[in-house]
């Protein structure tokens, strides 16, 4: 499954223990992990401000999903409007990478989860689904 993790999933796995930590390793074990620019360049940013990692960790952790699937910036926001219209960039991205999923704590996309071109689930629904699945890398 071709899965693309939402900033706030990949901040709290960096940042923290706990699910979103357990989310990225299953990605990055049995699936192919998606990592948009839009995602890395909000990424840096989140990790050093609010997370205060060191500057060099926070390169080694960028050079760290450069190894895998890195989605370029689409040449346009995606279809479905949103209130955080870089929210807007997440789901473009995840159309132009051909994503099976997104995985996000964000309210906003979680609420368009159901309708938008793209299945958005919440790190729990994830977890819950791959329970249930088996795992497979594609």
């Amino acid at each position: 499954m071709r899965i693309l993790l939402d900033t706030n999933v990949l901040a709290s796995a960096f940042g923290t223990r706990g699910l979103c930590a357990d989310v990225l390793r299953v990605a990055l074990s049995d699936h192919e992990l998606m990592v948009p620019e839009v995602v890395l360049d909000e990424l840096r940013r989140v990790l050093q401000k609010q997370f205060k990692v060191p500057r060099l960790l926070v390169q080694e952790i960028e050079s760290l999903l450069r190894e895998h699937h890195v989605i370029p910036k689409p040449a346009s926001p995606g279809p479905v409007r949103l209130r955080d219209k870089s929210d807007e960039w997440i789901v473009a991205s995840a159309i132009d990478g051909r994503a099976d999923i997104i995985v996000s704590g964000d309210k906003d996309l979680l609420a368009v989860g159901d309708t938008a071109p793209i299945p958005v689930l919440s790190p729990r629904q994830f977890w819950d689904s791959i329970q249930t699945s088996p795992r497979k890398k594609r």
